[in-house]
């Protein structure tokens, strides 16, 4: 059995996007440039924040000082209204609890900057103990880099082989397997299931009950 289980946030714990693309498109917005659909954001997310204004600006103005021009105006907007129309995807919130009646270590792994990160979680699973709770830091290489769940196999000090990290994206799929750990890719997430299939995950699962059953 599983001792630690390792989830990505965006995609696998809450579906976050309407709230994601409405701080992006007023941050687009606000600098002239066009905005886009919610539907469309389920690919420009998944790489940091950066990345996803990189994505979502026309492509002649992809430059780093525009970015950060995007992310000065996006954080502060995002920060007051992350909590609007973000919710955990139906059983998520009986799969932690049931995860940690069973003594099951849990904890996050994102690519949300740490403050949204750690907001999100109090916010709406207040009940439930994680070891750790880590989002995009400043000098830490985002996922598909293994260096989060490398930290959080460090503070838990369980082994690898007694891990499953469970995501939604081929970002969490690649991450999974540069840290050389079980992976579980959700059908209910951001991304179609032929992404998750194409890098051949140890699971694919369409409902939360059934990462349970899995453990």
């Amino acid at each position: 059995m599983k001792k630690l289980v390792i989830f990505d946030l965006d995609g696998t714990l809450l579906n976050t996007i309407a709230d994601l693309a409405t701080a992006t498109n007023q941050a687009l917005a606000h600098f002239g440039y066009p905005t886009h659909k919610v539907s469309a954001y389920n690919y420009f997310v998944g790489n940091g924040i950066n990345k996803l204004f990189e994505r979502a600006m026309p492509e002649e103005k992809r430059t780093e000082e525009n970015i950060l021009k995007i992310r000065s105006v996006f954080v502060p907007y995002y920060d007051q209204h992350n909590v609007d129309d973000s919710t955990p995807y139906p059983g998520i919130p009986e799969l932690l609890a049931a995860l940690q009646k069973r003594s099951i270590a849990l904890a996050v792994a994102s690519n949300k900057y740490q403050v949204a990160t750690e907001k999100l979680i109090k916010h709406y699973f207040p009940t439930i103990r994680f070891i750790k709770v880590l989002g995009q830091r400043e000098n830490v290489p985002v996922k598909p880099d293994p260096t989060i769940i490398e930290e959080i196999l460090a503070f838990s000090n369980i082994r690898k082989e007694d891990t499953l990290y469970v995501g939604d994206s081929n970002v969490d799929m690649q991450t999974a397997r540069n840290a050389q750990v079980e992976v579980t890719g959700v059908a209910w997430g951001f991304r179609p299931v032929e992404e998750l299939e194409a890098f051949h995950p140890n699971h694919i699962v369409y409902t939360p009950q059934e990462i349970e059953n899995l453990l």
